[in-house]
C-alpha cells in the first residue's frame, strides 16, 4: 500500500474517532412544498429512503429508485409517511439498474413523459460489492467494465446526463435546480492518474474510491459548465461512515464475520452513524438556501476534498471521457 494511501487512512481514522463524540449533523427543515425531486437508491435501511422520506415529509413530491421490488418500497415508505401523518402519496417509485443503459435511458423517458419539472436530483444509488477486499481480480458489469466503476459513476454520469435538460428548464422557471452527489471520504483514495489509465494491482476499495472521486468531479465540472447563471448548483458530499444495508450485507456475505453478524451489528451501531443521521447532510445539500455550488459537504458544511477532487483539469477530461462513453451508446439510448 502506498504511503499517501496509509496516510490517508490514518487521517480518516483519527477523524471518524473524534467525530464520534461530536453532535451529529441535522439539516434544519424547509418548506419544499411545489419542488419535486428524485432520489436514487432508496431501499429500506439507505441513506437514500431516510432521504426520500425527510424530503416528502418536508413538502416535496419524490420519485424513488430501487434496483429490486420498487412496487414495495413504494408501499413500505408510503406506509412510513402516512406513519408520520405526511402524504403518502407524495412518493413514487420506480425500478433503477445503473449497470444498465436500457434502464437508465428508460428511467429518463418516464419521467420527462410524467412530470414537466424536476428541482433536485439526488444521486445516491451505489455499492460497494468486496467491504472486505477478498477480491484479487475486478468484477466485471454485463458491458465488460470494473461494476463499482460502472454502477457508480458511469450509470450516474449517464442519468444526470439524461435529466439535465429538465433540470436546467426546472431552475430557470424559479427556485433552482440542484445535483446532489453522494459520494464518500473514501474518494481520496482515488487517484487522477487511474481514472485514465487503471492500477494494474487490483483492490475493490481503490475501485470504490475512484467512483465517488469521479463523482466529486462530475459536480465541480456540472457547476463548471452549467452553473454559472445561477440557475443550477450541483455538490459532491460525504455522508459520514453510516451502518446501513449495504454494510449489513457486507458481513452477512463473509462466512468468517457471518456467524457473530448478531453482535458485529450490535457494535457496528455503536461507533457508525444510522442511516437517519447519514442523511442528514444529503438533506441539507438538497434544501438549504445557503448550500454553494461545487463544494464539497460533510457534517452538513463545506470540508476540504481530497488534493486529486480539486483537479479542474482532470475533471474537465473526466467529463469529455465520460460524455464519448455516452455518445457510443445506441443512439437510441444516449440524451
Amino acid at each position: 500500500m502506498a504511503d499517501g494511501q496509509l496516510g490517508d487512512m490514518a487521517r480518516n481514522g483519527l477523524l471518524h474517532t473524534f467525530r464520534l463524540f461530536s453532535p451529529k449533523p441535522s439539516a434544519r427543515r424547509v418548506d419544499l412544498s411545489g419542488r419535486r425531486m428524485v432520489v436514487t437508491g432508496a431501499s429500506p435501511g439507505s441513506l437514500g429512503y431516510e432521504t426520500a422520506r425527510t424530503l416528502a415529509t418536508w413538502g416535496a413530491a419524490v420519485v424513488v429508485t430501487a434496483l429490486d421490488d420498487p412496487a414495495g418500497l413504494e408501499e413500505t415508505l408510503r406506509r412510513r409517511l402516512r406513519a408520520d401523518a405526511a402524504d403518502g402519496d407524495r412518493v413514487t417509485a420506480r425500478r433503477l439498474d445503473l449497470r444498465d443503459p436500457g434502464s437508465v435511458a428508460d428511467f429518463a423517458r418516464w419521467y420527462a413523459d410524467e412530470h414537466a419539472e424536476l428541482h433536485v436530483l439526488v444521486n445516491n444509488a451505489g455499492i460497494l460489492l468486496d467491504p472486505l477486499a477478498r477480491w484479487r481480480e475486478p468484477q466485471l458489469s454485463p458491458d465488460g467494465l470494473e461494476i463499482h466503476w460502472r454502477t457508480n459513476y458511469l450509470g450516474t454520469f449517464q442519468l444526470t446526463a439524461a435529466l439535465l435538460p429538465v433540470l436546467l428548464e426546472s431552475g430557470r422557471r424559479g427556485g433552482g435546480a440542484r445535483v446532489v452527489n453522494v459520494a464518500s471520504h473514501q474518494h481520496s483514495r482515488g487517484r487522477n492518474a487511474r481514472l485514465f489509465a487503471p492500477s494494474e494491482r487490483y483492490h475493490s476499495w481503490d475501485a470504490y474510491g475512484q467512483s465517488k472521486l469521479a463523482l466529486v468531479h462530475l459536480a465541480a465540472e456540472l457547476q463548471r459548465r452549467y452553473g454559472g447563471d445561477g440557475f443550477l448548483r450541483a455538490v459532491a458530499l460525504h455522508p459520514g461512515s453510516v451502518y446501513t444495508n449495504m454494510v449489513a450485507r457486507g458481513i452477512a456475505a463473509s462466512p468468517r464475520i457471518a456467524p457473530v453478524r448478531t453482535l458485529a451489528a450490535p457494535l457496528a451501531a455503536l461507533f457508525l452513524l444510522n442511516p437517519v443521521q447519514g442523511a442528514q447532510t444529503a438533506i441539507h445539500c438538497a434544501t438549504a438556501a445557503e448550500v454553494r455550488g461545487g463544494a464539497y459537504y460533510e457534517r452538513c458544511a463545506p470540508a476540504q476534498p481530497s488534493p486529486d477532487a480539486l483537479d479542474e483539469t482532470a475533471a474537465a477530461r473526466l467529463w469529455e471521457r465520460s460524455r464519448e462513453w455516452l455518445d457510443g451508446l445506441s443512439p437510441k439510448l444516449a440524451p
